[in-house]
């Protein structure tokens, strides 16, 4: 492998132009389906294949107070068996709705706020060798509650959510000690908190282009 030097701002991932030479479902489940890709890594090369979860994508929200708490929500989730403190977050599951519409959707759902103000915080993917499934978080300040008779009615799992406000940086410090799990949680927290050290003058427009989601190119 050849290791070279590169600067800061060369840092960036890229859409590969790999050739496809099938690709089915074989699986189909209720949320999301299983798809077997045949491909090359160049041309003539021997044709790999990779069996993917299909996932629609997601978005989740950071949610900041004026008193520097974020909230924190939690949630029992089966396939891990805990009971996680995560972030508001949901699937992009509503055909013609944006990622921040449905990020303000999520707030309302799950947190029964609404903000005045919205930037993107960070974008990941949550295990890319095995998911298809892109996630970008927001951060939301200027927090207002919605009323009694606007709220969403939480059923199935999300009837169980309650919500706490921590510090940032005790969050932070859960994070690093290993006490918090959630990817969205994990990685929210942490740019949340690296973004504060430059009074969140790097973060971007709600509205920026989001090339890492594959149905969003």
């Amino acid at each position: 492998m050849d290791i070279r030097h590169l600067a800061p701002e060369e840092l960036t991932d890229t859409v590969s132009d790999r050739r496809t030479v099938a690709s089915e479902t074989v699986y189909e489940g209720y949320i999301w389906d299983v798809r077997r890709d045949e491909f090359e890594l160049a041309e003539g090369a021997d044709v790999l294949r990779r069996d993917y979860i299909t996932h629609p994508g997601a978005v989740s929200v950071l949610v900041l107070n004026d008193d520097d708490e974020v909230l924190l929500i939690n949630q029992y989730r089966r396939p891990v068996g805990m009971t996680m403190w995560e972030i508001p977050a949901g699937l992009l599951d509503v055909d013609g709705e944006d990622p921040a519409q449905a990020a303000r959707r999520e707030l309302l759902e799950e947190a029964d706020l609404r903000a005045g103000r919205w930037d993107v915080l960070v974008d990941f993917h949550n295990s890319p060798g095995s998911s298809s499934e892109a996630n970008r978080i927001f951060l939301a300040r200027e927090l207002s509650d919605v009323p009694g008779h606007e709220r969403h009615e939480r059923d199935g799992e999300e009837a169980e959510i309650h919500g706490v406000w921590v510090p940032l940086e005790g969050a932070v410090q859960a994070v690093l000690a290993g006490r918090l799990n959630s990817p969205a949680a994990v990685v929210g927290l942490l740019a949340a908190h690296a973004a504060r050290a430059d009074g969140y003058r790097s973060l971007r427009p709600v509205d920026t282009p989001w090339p890492g989601h594959p149905e969003l190119r």
